[in-house]
């Protein structure tokens, strides 16, 4: 991408990659290990103005583009994939409907605050039968005086246990369509419920909630009207698809640039293994398919910064660098064989962490039935 950067593109590219080689690679290891929010790299990134990059200037922001962010994204995969989706929790899911539809005092007292990293937001959207299936989604909100009282659960909700504040999808009035509401963590039947053990991203803690009879006044309905919630999401899931893409080319470069890094140092019948043609085999494979993905994720994101369509190619981009970052781990765990199988190489992280792409912003599944039906119109 290089020759297609500009010199502020570069510059916060090369910024981002200084921070993830000096601050967020050294520290990897321990954040997984300690399976808890990285709260001081998260404070760091919220002083580089990362939080704040994709908002116009007059909502507190610097008003670049969704370019730049996935440059900066990607950088941080490449140190940490947990610390890059705690990130992008809050600079888009956990803020983004904030921005688009709160009043003037949610604005002031909780989303500027946010992009400072004072305060800290989630989205609270897949339920126990209710994931790609929106329709599924079961969770109400009754009008009563002065407000709405929310009842329902939510799992697989990111930095929940840390959250200020969560953006929740529920199903109100007449029509029982999905409405937004902000609902604040000191809420009155809120409660924060066990966190998911998984497979990676250990530092990214995900935990389930649920609404008992929860009050959130009129002030927090985010909606507009009654029911306008799955159409301010659709607007929202490109961008998620796009950085998601993002986040797979950095943790697949990470794992690329190990592997590279072994074959050139370790020796088997007398020469570096990357003298072998099976193992320069799966260099140049895992290489060539990171640089089709990021092509893929850094068209998607400029057609979204200069207004074209960008569905499809949102979905594309996804597809294909989640699709290939999962490659690209395997392979580069093969290469360094038995320890990659050792705890003591990150590339076991990077193979573990990597699933998180398939499955964040839609499954591959999903998506093939998105692009496919993009294609037929």
């Amino acid at each position: 991408m290089d020759f297609e950067l500009r010199d502020e593109q570069r510059a916060i590219r090369e910024a981002f990659a200084r921070f993830s080689d000096e601050r967020i690679a050294p520290r990897a290891a321990a954040l997984d290990a300690a399976h808890a929010f990285p709260r001081e790299l998260f404070g760091e990134l919220a002083a580089m103005g990362l939080f704040a990059m994709r908002y116009p200037e007059d909502a507190g922001g610097s008003g670049t583009g969704l370019t730049e962010f996935c440059l900066a994204l990607e950088e941080i995969a490449r140190g940490s994939l947990s610390l890059a989706g705690c990130a992008a929790m809050q600079s888009l899911m956990g803020t983004k409907f904030l921005h688009m539809l709160g009043n003037a005092d949610v604005l002031e007292r909780l989303f500027k605050p946010a992009l400072r990293g004072e305060k800290i937001g989630a989205i609270c959207m897949t339920e126990p039968n209710a994931g790609s299936d929106l329709e599924g989604i079961a969770t109400t909100a009754k009008k009563v005086a002065g407000g709405y009282r929310l009842n329902g659960q939510k799992t697989w909700v990111t930095s929940a246990r840390v959250a200020d504040f969560f953006t929740v999808f529920a199903r109100a009035g007449e029509a029982k369509k999905l409405t937004i509401f902000l609902v604040e963590r000191s809420s009155a039947g809120l409660a924060i419920g066990r966190q998911i053990e998984k497979m990676g991203v250990w530092a990214m803690p995900t935990s389930e909630l649920a609404f008992d009879d929860c009050f959130v006044p009129d002030g927090l309905r985010l909606s507009r009207e009654e029911g306008d919630g799955e159409g301010h999401l659709r607007k929202t899931l490109a961008e998620i698809r796009i950085i998601t893409g993002a986040m797979a080319n950095g943790v697949a470069r990470a794992a690329l640039e190990a592997a590279l890094r072994y074959a050139g140092e370790r020796k088997q019948f007398g020469k570096p293994i990357n003298r072998y043609q099976a193992i320069q085999m799966k260099l140049a494979e895992m290489a060539t398919g990171l640089e089709a993905a990021v092509q893929l994720v850094y068209r998607a994101a400029w057609l979204h910064d200069a207004g074209k369509p960008h569905h499809k190619e949102a979905a594309m981009a996804k597809l294909f660098a989640s699709e290939t970052a999962a490659r690209v781990c395997d392979q580069a765990a093969r290469v360094f064989a038995s320890y990659g199988y050792a705890m003591e190489y990150p590339v076991q992280r990077y193979l573990r962490d990597v699933r998180f792409t398939l499955i964040g912003g839609g499954t591959s599944e999903i998506l093939k039935l998105i692009i496919a039906k993009e294609l037929s119109q």
